[in-house]
């Protein structure tokens, strides 16, 4: 860790600890739930907001805060003033608010800078924004690194405003201060990584920023509790200037990292995607391939591409990190994304369970995706006497004998579980058992 970043609150739970076990609840409510206690916070890349965020992780894992000051030159990028705001609306001329930020943060373009003037209609208009193909929501809008200010409203908002003089006021800050993040390590056996990141920089959004966050809280306290063989590195951050500050501050440790990937927009009724990290074949790639297409349903596996969340800074060419994006419907591809439809009835609890069940199948592949020797190479040994075999024969072999041939005849060394996976299409929970057996009996080491 860079010298200049500051923790703030290294690595223990908060006080008031949760005691729900996000990863224990089948249904998946309990995560929703948990997206319903953030939903309200107004987040954006810097402020109080993402610090409340990361207070109400630390209640469910042992995070560590950390806060890297404004004006830091990360790569060809600069940490950002620090943006928070206590109010904003527009007032017409009988002093009724008409639009409230108190009502729906979306209202406000995030890193608005401050303003308390009076306008017409037309000068109002300048600043207003609103979404014509979908005339009753809310647009979400950004304006982070350029000075400007504005609100987002409803285009049937929009077109009900009369001539009139309006108040508009925004009550923000935009000053010197910190981008924060959230840490989170998990020793294993290796000091290899697993790198596991969604971005938490987005105000009232299910879908597209809570989904991510609280099925990685649910997947770090799951890992929490097993005997890991890599050590987990969990990050919670800002998305874009985020990952560029992370990666900028920990240059030296990245060649720790062996496997990765970006959690989001895992809450929507979507079937599942997997989009390739830029080597395209790493071993997290073909684990994630493997598992969609064991699931038996409807999935897709989309290519690379330098668009996208923080996975497109983890694959840039200098530091070209293998890690993927596990999402449901990919952002842009759901009318609900950046807008107030992306709400609390918009992710479902089922689906935020399904997305933690795959990512701990796929997580569970890497773990145990060893290479093995075969001690009796010459020929088949005979089975049976190892207690392997069934002793009756002329019936077709079920899947556990298949793996227990697959892996013996495999097993050179060279080729790995997963390989013999890919090729046999066998279940994964079958050959780890089948491997465990022979290697019990001394067949393979």
């Amino acid at each position: 860790m860079h010298d200049i970043v500051r923790k703030v609150v290294s690595g223990r739970l908060e006080r008031g600890a949760a005691t729900t076990e996000l990863s224990a609840d089948r249904s998946g409510q309990a995560m929703h739930d948990f997206i319903a206690d953030l939903y309200p916070i107004c987040r954006s890349i810097t402020g109080e907001g993402v610090r409340e965020t990361l207070h109400h992780i630390q209640k469910y894992v042992p995070l560590t805060t950390c806060e890297v000051p404004s004006g830091l030159k990360v790569f060809d990028w600069t940490v950002p003033s620090e943006w928070n705001i206590r109010d904003a609306y527009i007032k017409n001329s009988a002093g009724e608010r008409i639009v409230d930020f108190r009502a729906c943060n979306l209202h406000v373009v995030s890193y608005s800078v401050p303003v308390h003037v009076r306008l017409n209609l037309e000068e109002l208009k300048k600043h207003l924004f609103s979404d014509p193909d979908h005339p009753d929501v809310i647009p979400y809008r950004t304006s982070y690194y350029h000075a400007a200010w504005g609100f987002c409203v409803t285009h049937a908002q929009l077109l009900a405003l009369k001539e009139d003089e309006y108040e508009v006021c925004i009550d923000s800050m935009l000053e010197p201060g910190h981008l924060t993040y959230g840490d989170l390590r998990l020793l294993g056996s290796s000091s290899e990584e697993v790198l596991i990141s969604c971005h938490l920089c987005h105000p009232s959004l299910c879908n597209d920023n809570l989904s991510g966050i609280a099925v990685a809280t649910a997947l770090a306290q799951y890992l929490r509790n097993m005997d890991l063989r890599y050590s987990y590195r969990f990050v919670f951050i800002p998305g874009t200037i985020g990952s560029i500050t992370w990666l900028a501050l920990n240059q030296a440790h990245l060649s720790r990292i062996k496997h990765g990937f970006v959690l989001t927009c895992v809450g929507d009724a979507g079937s599942p995607t997997y989009k390739l990290s830029r080597q395209s074949n790493a071993e997290i790639d073909r684990a994630w391939t493997y598992v969609l297409k064991q699931g038996g349903e409807p999935h897709t596996i989309q290519p690379f591409s330098p668009f996208g969340y923080d996975e497109r800074q983890y694959c840039s060419p200098g530091i070209n990190l293998p890690v993927g994006s596990f999402m449901r419907t990919p952002h842009g591809k759901f009318p609900e994304y950046h807008t107030s439809a992306d709400n609390l009835s918009f992710v479902k609890p089922a689906a935020l369970r399904d997305s933690l069940d795959r990512a701990i199948a796929a997580i569970d592949v890497i773990e145990n995706n060893r290479k093995y020797i075969n001690q009796k190479p010459m020929c088949e040994p005979k089975l049976g006497d190892y207690g392997l075999y069934s002793t009756i024969g002329g019936r077709s072999a079920g899947e556990y004998q298949l793996a227990l041939l697959w892996i013996l005849n495999m097993s050179d060394g060279a080729t790995s579980l997963l390989d013999i996976a890919e090729r046999s299409s066998l279940p994964w929970g079958t050959l780890k058992e089948a491997a465990s057996a022979l290697q019990s009996a001394g067949l393979v080491r």
